[in-house]
């Protein structure tokens, strides 16, 4: 509720109007059949616009809802290999790598080390090297073999999409095992597909 002496009014139209006492302009957008809106409280005196505010409502609901439909949302998805997979348990799981990409979603590949596989990390490079290769066409490394706890993550993402900066990401090659980062180990899903939601950015 408006409670100052005075206020500054401006119109429906956005013509202003002036300052003029708050019970007159309360009257003013009564006779025109609409509200006295407060924009500009921190204004001296404070800024007030005649508008329908119901409308405004309206148009400010449905502009958010046709920015949201046009919001495409990009799907992280996560395909788990064995360093020992072996040919067609390979094929199988790069076909749905291919698909994902296909679709427009990036592809999380999974490397899951058992036991003592852990230090034969070369093996997992291995089927890294091979998914690359299967998908440089189509697709760039977006963030490079990292390992991860037990496992050696590789993000791919199709060579449509955008870099954070708003350019085309670049291709970049599979890191050798000695390159390989070490952080500390998070958990990993167990589930052998997962996906994950992230808005595009315009």
């Amino acid at each position: 509720m408006i409670r100052v002496r005075e206020v500054s009014v401006i119109g429906d139209d956005g013509e202003a109007i002036g300052t003029i006492p708050t019970e007159e302009a309360l009257s003013m957008a009564e006779e025109q059949n609409m509200d006295l809106v407060e924009v500009s409280p921190n204004s001296n005196p404070p800024v007030c616009r005649i508008m329908d505010y119901g409308k405004h409502k309206y148009k400010a609901s449905k502009k958010a809802h046709e920015a949201k439909k046009k919001q495409k949302i990009i799907h992280v998805k996560e395909v788990k290999f064995r360093p020992n997979t072996d040919q067609h348990d390979f094929d199988f799981k790069l076909r749905n790598v291919l698909r994902f990409l296909e679709n427009g979603d990036k592809a999380k590949v999974v490397i899951f080390f058992k036991g003592r596989e852990i230090v034969h990390r070369e093996f997992g490079m291995k089927v890294l090297e091979r998914v690359a290769e299967a998908t440089e066409e189509m697709a760039v490394i977006e963030q490079q073999a990292k390992q991860e706890g037990r496992t050696l993550v590789m993000i791919l993402a199709p060579k449509n999409s955008k870099t954070k900066k708003g350019g085309a990401a670049k291709s970049q090659p599979v890191a050798k095992p000695a390159e390989i980062s070490s952080e500390k180990p998070k958990e990993v899903p167990a589930t052998e597909v997962s996906a994950t939601e992230v808005p595009a950015k315009e």
